[in-house]
């Protein structure tokens, strides 16, 4: 469940319905994620509850995570279980809003939508409606659902703002969501689609936790909290899913949120769209920062140096202060060093900075005591090796970091 690209929408929707009718029909049957009530036990699901349900529900539980820790469902609540598969979620809502209340379930596969409604006949289940329909388009009216559930769905939705943008249209203002699904921790890249094992292993369709959140807010949710983590892709059985999940960062989230009053105008989203302060927080905790930082001291030297040799070709002649030019290039070759060195509060690993150390003090060696082209281009490959070897340390630490939340819910997520 990780990155859907290079597919279109009717095939992504095709290989998703596909994979949960299989699950529908032989819960049993070896899968690559985990399925079943000893999964939704390790996710975080009390005993008590999961004794309740019916067993071919139990059997049939796909989730990502235990929604519920966001306490998000109230008595007489009116809710939505966006793509409730075999209905366990929906039935423990049903639980909890009580006689007066009512669950819709909906589901995009025919199967498990057949399934649940025949387990609701079976044991006689009042109060709940089984729907099969999509997240991107909800068969629902305006303001007419108290608060929201769902579990594992939103990563296999092809059109994600759409979806978003449909729950906040259907809840009432000041509605509830509470919701798990899958993240990830770095983007995946746009060829990512070439390679066979990200679709064998059904790694489709999650968004990188920061972004997710600010689909929520840009859509005018409010109080849009982490609530738990779980490395849900070390309850796979299959070895390689694991090693791709853990390539891209990929694990499960619990989500709390609440419905603004009115929809946001479109400036006010496009504003937080575009808010810097969201991609500076991104850059800086993946070390990016120091790569923008190292390839303006590239441009500020280099480029510096190719404009001056070129201008004059045009006729224009350039008097450059060559103070000013090497304080420039010392300054953003200084703040390189800096991104690399704020890394060791999150991996406590010295050599990068150490490295970025030496690259710094031959640029500046060159630029204010000694200058030699050699040694400039000898510090400089120092600290793009300095840069890298940051990044990679950071992506270690957050697979650390997962490893040590796995399946503890009360643990906080990454920092």
């Amino acid at each position: 469940m990780v990155a859907i690209l290079g597919y279109s929408r009717p095939q992504i929707l095709a290989a998703v319905q596909q994979m949960y009718t299989a699950v529908a029909d032989a819960p049993t049957s070896p899968f690559h994620f985990p399925v079943g009530a000893d999964a939704s036990r390790r996710l975080g699901y009390p005993p008590e509850r999961l004794a309740q349900l019916p067993a071919e529900v139990r059997d049939a539980f796909a989730g990502v995570g235990y929604p519920f820790r966001a306490a998000a469902i109230r008595r007489g609540d009116r809710v939505l279980d966006i793509g409730a598969g075999a209905g366990g979620d929906a039935l423990i809502a049903r639980q909890l809003v009580g006689p007066q209340g009512r669950v819709i379930a909906l589901d995009l596969t025919a199967a498990m939508t057949r399934r649940l409604q025949q387990a609701s006949e079976r044991h006689d289940i009042e109060g709940l409606a089984v729907v099969q329909g999509s997240a991107e388009q909800l068969p629902l009216p305006d303001a007419s659902i108290d608060s929201i559930t769902s579990n594992g769905a939103l990563n296999l939705v092809p059109d994600k703002r759409r979806a978003v943008v449909e729950m906040f249209r259907v809840l009432k203002p000041h509605g509830r969501v509470q919701l798990a699904d899958v993240v990830i921790h770095r983007p995946v890249s746009v060829d990512c689609h070439e390679d066979p094992r990200l679709w064998v292993e059904c790694v489709v369709g999650a968004t990188v936790k920061e972004e997710l959140v600010a689909l929520f807010e840009e859509a005018g949710f409010e109080e849009v909290r982490v609530v738990g983590s779980h490395d849900y892709f070390a309850l796979s059985p299959s070895a390689q899913t694991r090693e791709i999940a853990a390539g891209f960062g990929a694990h499960s989230v619990e989500l709390a949120m609440r419905r603004g009053a009115v929809r946001p105008a479109w400036f006010q989203r496009w504003r937080r769209r575009l808010d810097p302060r969201r991609w500076l927080r991104l850059g800086y905790r993946r070390g990016l920062l120091g790569m923008l930082a190292y390839l303006l001291a590239l441009l500020s030297c280099y480029g510096t140096l190719a404009l001056v040799a070129l201008l004059p070709l045009l006729g224009v002649h350039l008097a450059l202060d060559e103070g000013l030019w090497a304080g420039a290039i010392a300054a953003f070759v200084l703040l390189t060093l800096a991104v690399v060195a704020s890394g060791l509060r999150l991996h406590h690993r010295p050599w990068p900075v150490l490295v970025g150390l030496a690259g710094t003090f031959l640029v500046l060696y060159a630029l204010f005591v000694d200058y030699s082209m050699l040694v400039e281009l000898g510090g400089f490959v120092l600290l793009a090796s300095a840069v890298a070897w940051d990044i990679c340390e950071r992506r270690r630490h957050e697979a650390k970091m997962l490893g040590l939340t796995s399946m503890n819910p009360d643990a906080s997520p990454p920092p």
